[in-house]
């Protein structure tokens, strides 16, 4: 694994972290947007060190522009020494494909990522400059801390591993979010969203949290797909009322395993309407309906106009009825 200065690492990940930003803020409908991002790093000293690392990309989803979907952040400090490698790859990926008159659409948004890290605690006295701290060297006495956190919007899954306050942490873990949408022009919506999160570690002295939190995701025009909201119809609230809650602490020295995966399928056909729309012309008329961009509905004469054009009420005199 080739070593990179941080300076060099961080401009690396605030540029694709830019490419992201212009991405979101595009409208997720069609098919051409598409992005790859890729940090690696092998960090190895002694010292204070610090590190946050967040990547927010958007859900596959036609309908709703910008709105949220595969999400990792990694946060780490403390003071001692440090041996740290990673990996981290961002993909956004859609594509189009004609079928006939009609269209399939294929998109997913994934963040995977690898890393090994090693600290071990210890207070750091240091030098810096030639002048007045340079005399007066600084004390950084900071016990070790790491923070992952993953969450997927659309199936309403996050997954959480904390240490802190440790003497010494020697850690591997891996992520995987991703979120895949498959659409056809009938239209019929159906996807998956994968969530797995996998640690081996020996923590000394430190306290450890795990937690997993799955929501109730009912289909995709409820909580947790195209219109998250709770069951009263107030407000939003991605984890109202999860179907699955694992909430865990350690206080002490241990050695955890954990492998964590949470798959959420789905599926979703909307139902055609039994007259025809304005788009009868053929396929080239054809090209603007299904779920993008609709068609405009026809102008059809209303309830009460279509029933004095089919039917004339009949003249009554007592029981005998004139036409």
């Amino acid at each position: 694994m080739r070593k990179v200065m941080l300076a060099i690492l961080a401009l690396s990940f605030l540029m694709g972290m830019a490419a992201a930003q212009e991405f979101n803020e595009r409208p997720a409908k069609g098919a051409g947007y598409n992005m790859t991002f890729d940090f690696e790093q092998s960090v190895q000293g002694s010292g204070y060190f610090m590190t946050y690392r967040y990547i927010q990309l958007p859900t596959p989803d036609t309908g709703s522009p910008g709105q949220k979907g595969p999400m990792y952040k990694d946060y780490a400090h403390g003071s001692g020494t440090i041996e740290n490698e990673m990996i981290i790859n961002a993909d956004i990926v859609n594509y189009v494909k004609k079928d006939g008159c009609y269209q399939e659409w294929e998109a997913y948004s994934c963040i995977s990522a690898r890393e090994d890290n090693s600290m071990v605690y210890s207070p750091m006295r240091m030098a810096i400059g030639n002048g007045y701290y340079a005399r007066n060297p600084i004390l950084y006495d900071s016990l070790l801390k790491e923070k992952t956190v993953i969450k997927n919007y659309r199936p309403v899954t996050m997954m959480h591993h904390q240490v802190e306050y440790a003497k010494a942490v020697d850690k591997e873990i891996e992520i995987l979010v991703k979120d895949k949408q498959y659409v056809y022009d009938d239209p019929i919506y159906q996807g998956v969203g994968y969530t797995w999160m996998k640690i081996s570690e020996d923590v000394t002295d430190g306290m450890v949290d795990i937690g997993v939190l799955q929501g109730d995701p009912n289909n995709m025009n409820d909580t947790g797909y195209d219109a998250p909201r709770r069951s009263n119809g107030q407000g939003t609230s991605a984890w109202y009322n999860p179907m699955i809650e694992i909430d865990e602490h350690y206080v002490g020295t241990f050695t955890i395993e954990k492998n964590m995966t949470l798959e959420v399928p789905y599926k979703h056909v909307i139902v055609p309407k039994d007259w025809l729309s304005c788009c009868f012309g053929g396929c080239d008329t054809m090209e603007p309906c299904g779920p993008y961009n609709p068609c405009e509905p026809c102008i059809v004469p209303d309830a009460e106009s279509m029933a004095a054009a089919t039917f004339e009420p009949p003249v009554t005199n007592g029981d005998i009825y004139y036409s």
